[in-house]
C-alpha cells in the first residue's frame, strides 16, 4: 500500500514520490492512516472505511464545518486548543475519491504530539475531560442540524441490541454457543434500555464529538498539557451523556480495551472523579439540568453498547472492527462488559461526583 500512495495518492497533493517518507500512523479500529513527510512539510493520510462510512463525502464535510467554526472561536478568543483540518488537493477538493481503491484524505498534522492508551494518573484524566469538555462547549451554539450523519443511530443502544439479536439468530460463524454467557448478560440488560427510553426524549440535540476516547485527545508531549481534539469523524447531533460515557468508558480502566486480565478491569474512583471535574469545569454553566443528570446513564450506556457491538461484531465474523488475532473482538467484549459491571457495583460511590 505504501508504494500505491506514493505513486498514485500524494500527486493529487502535489507531493513528489521521490525522499518522501511514508509510515503507518497509530492503532484505530476503522480506518488506515499513515504519516507522511517529505522536505517541505508533513501531514495525516487517511484511507476511509468506505463499508463503515458509507458517506464518506459527508464526513469530510462535516470535519471541514466544525474546523472552520473552531478557527473562528480561536480567533475570538474563545477556543484554546490547536485545531485538526483538512489539507485540500491541488483542485481544491477535501478528499481524493478513488472508488474501489480507497477513498483518502488529508489533515494537518500536529508537531510535538502525544497520544496515550490507557490514563496513569488523575491530572491526565482531568485534562483530557476538560479539553473534551472545552471542545463541546466551544461548539454549544453551532447548529447541530448542519452536520450530516454520517452513521445512522450510532448511540442507539436497543438498535445495537437488535443487531446483536440477529446476529445470534444468524450464528453465521457457528460463534454463539463458545460466548453465550456474554451473550445471556447483554440481553438480560431490559431496565437499561427503560431507563433510556425515559430519558432521551427531553435531552436537547448538541454537536457531539461521539469517540471521546483517550487517544483522541493528544497531549504537548513538551509538558503534557491538552494539545487537540481529533477524530472528529463520528461528530454529529446527539447526547453529551455519551461523550461523557465514553470518556468514562477509556478513561477509568486501568487495563486496556482488549486487556483479557479482567480481574484487574475496573472503574478507578479517582479517576471519574477527575473526569467529573474536567468536564463540569467547562460545561457546567452549558448542560441542562436534565443534561447533567443524564451522564450517569450515558456512562453505563456506552460501556454495555461498546460490548454488545464488539460481541456482534464477534459473531458476524469481525467484519467492522480491525482484529489482531481470533477472538480480538470477543476479547473486547468482556473487557467492556466487566467494566459495566464495575460501574453497576460502585453506584453509589461515583454518583456522588455529579
Amino acid at each position: 500500500m505504501i508504494d500505491f500512495i506514493r505513486q498514485t495518492v500524494l500527486p493529487f497533493y502535489g507531493i513528489p514520490s521521490a525522499n518522501t517518507s511514508v509510515s503507518p500512523l497509530g492503532n484505530g479500529h476503522i480506518n488506515d492512516t499513515f504519516l507522511v513527510r517529505w522536505d517541505q512539510g508533513e501531514f495525516v493520510l487517511q484511507k476511509l472505511n468506505t463499508q463503515v462510512f458509507k458517506t464518506p463525502n459527508a464526513l469530510v464535510e462535516n470535519a471541514d464545518k466544525i474546523a472552520r467554526y473552531l478557527s473562528d472561536k480561536q480567533a475570538s478568543g474563545h477556543y484554546s486548543l490547536k485545531l485538526v483540518e483538512p489539507v485540500r488537493t491541488q483542485d481544491d477538493q477535501l478528499a481524493v475519491d478513488l472508488g474501489e481503491k480507497g477513498f483518502w484524505r488529508a489533515i494537518n498534522y500536529l508537531p510535538h504530539s502525544h497520544s496515550i492508551e490507557v490514563v496513569s494518573s488523575e491530572d491526565e484524566a482531568f485534562a483530557a475531560a476538560k479539553a473534551f469538555g472545552h471542545f463541546s462547549s466551544a461548539l454549544s451554539e453551532f447548529d447541530a442540524t448542519e452536520l450530516t450523519d454520517v452513521i445512522a443511530q450510532f448511540h442507539h443502544l436497543p438498535g445495537r441490541i437488535e443487531q446483536l439479536q440477529a446476529a445470534v439468530a444468524a450464528d453465521s460463524q457457528s460463534r454463539v454457543d463458545s460466548c453465550r454467557e456474554w451473550v445471556d448478560f447483554a440481553l438480560s440488560q431490559q431496565s437499561l434500555l427503560d431507563e433510556l427510553n425515559g430519558v432521551s426524549p427531553k435531552l436537547p440535540l448538541r454537536t457531539c464529538h461521539n469517540d471521546t476516547k483517550i487517544n483522541n485527545m493528544l497531549f504537548d508531549k513538551r509538558d503534557m498539557s491538552s494539545l487537540a481534539i481529533i477524530d472528529l469523524d463520528t461528530c454529529m447531533k446527539g447526547h453529551l451523556m455519551y461523550d461523557f460515557g465514553d470518556m468514562v468508558r477509556t478513561f477509568c480502566s486501568p487495563e486496556e480495551e482488549d486487556s483479557t486480565v479482567l480481574e484487574n478491569v475496573r472503574v478507578r474512583e479517582s479517576v471519574f472523579a477527575a473526569i467529573c471535574r474536567g468536564y463540569l469545569s467547562e460545561l457546567g454553566d452549558v448542560l441542562s439540568r436534565e443534561e447533567r443528570a443524564s451522564l450517569w446513564l450515558g456512562a453505563r450506556v456506552i460501556c454495555l453498547m461498546i460490548g454488545v457491538r464488539f460481541l456482534t461484531d464477534h459473531l458476524n465474523g469481525d467484519v467492522y472492527f480491525h482484529i489482531h488475532h481470533e477472538n480480538h473482538n470477543l476479547e473486547r467484549a468482556a473487557n467492556q462488559f466487566t467494566l459495566y459491571r464495575s460501574l453497576l457495583e460502585q453506584e453509589k460511590s461515583l454518583t456522588s461526583y455529579l
